[in-house]
């Protein structure tokens, strides 16, 4: 998740956010609690590599231990891929139009 810091102050902690309108149109107004400033944020995917927004959402399975060590997709995650920064990944999403491989797995804990 990319980071919110206030345009103001840089203040990235002490913020409030409303939400408003309608799923596709939706805004949300951000509160700063140090220096006060309200501002929309902007809701345009972005790359948190290189900040461009020529991104291309996809899905990316979420797996989980069913049973003893077999995996089973449990959920899937809506993530946005960058043309530059994630070419591969597009490049097999483009290709198959199934969902991503998690990007990570579950482990036995101790």
């Amino acid at each position: 998740m990319r980071l919110i810091e206030c345009p103001g102050c840089g203040e990235d902690e002490d913020l409030a956010g409303v939400r408003q309108g309608e799923s596709g149109d939706e805004t949300i107004t951000v509160t700063c609690g140090r220096c006060g400033l309200v501002w929309d944020r902007d809701l345009t995917p972005r790359c948190p590599t290189c900040g461009s927004d020529d991104v291309r959402a996809a899905l990316r399975s979420i797996v989980d231990k069913s049973r003893g060590t077999q995996l089973s997709i449990q959920s899937m995650q809506v993530v946005h891929l960058c043309r530059t920064c994630d070419a591969d990944e597009l490049a097999v999403w483009n290709r198959s139009n199934t969902p991503l491989a998690p990007a990570e797995l579950p482990v036995d804990g101790d």
